[in-house]
């Protein structure tokens, strides 16, 4: 249901786009990551971070993107926001006793720390690569083209990207 939910933004943006185009479909992607950001308080009562970071970003490229009538302001927002992550992901392996990604509850898997480092490397190292791919999309692709990708192409990469993961943490998931 969660998945749905932290999609729901992406999806908005896509349909608002189709039928209104670039600079209504950011205002609408605005209002959703704030709106996801506001439900995710009411509902865990707490500040889902990361949400919280891509509305705020969202806000000022989109905000830029509308004032200024310049669609190349919110191309850039994902590769901000996995640039963002990236390096914190990284940043974490030189600050506090843990990475990142371990200290994030967990309810379905325990890893030992070896294993957090390597795990936090690889998503430090794959949204790194989303920045730069998502880069290479909006500067040599249509706009319409890095709509799409935005929106599916990168949601399918962290799937499979998500799977992949699966071989090597098999032996430390749940037997159920």
């Amino acid at each position: 249901m969660n998945a749905l939910i932290d999609f729901l933004p992406a999806l908005l943006f896509l349909g608002t786009y189709a039928a209104y185009g670039i600079y209504v479909a950011t205002g609408v992607l605005i209002v959703a990551m704030f709106a996801l950001v506001a439900w995710y308080w009411f509902r865990e009562h707490r500040l889902h971070k990361a949400h919280f970071v891509t509305a705020l970003v969202a806000l000022v490229l989109g905000g830029l993107t509308i004032y200024v009538h310049d669609a190349r302001f919110i191309k850039f927002k994902p590769t901000v926001v996995y640039a963002v992550f990236s390096l914190a992901l990284l940043g974490s392996h030189f600050i506090g006793d843990r990475v990142l990604l371990a200290r994030l509850p967990q309810k379905s898997i325990t890893l030992p720390d070896p294993v957090w480092r390597k795990v936090n490397f690889a998503w430090a190292i794959f949204f790194a690569g989303c920045a730069v791919l998502n880069l290479y999309v909006a500067s040599h692709y249509s706009e319409a083209a890095w709509v799409k990708f935005k929106t599916f192409g990168f949601t399918s990469l962290m799937f499979v990207f998500l799977i992949a993961h699966v071989p090597f943490l098999k032996s430390y998931l749940p037997e159920q």
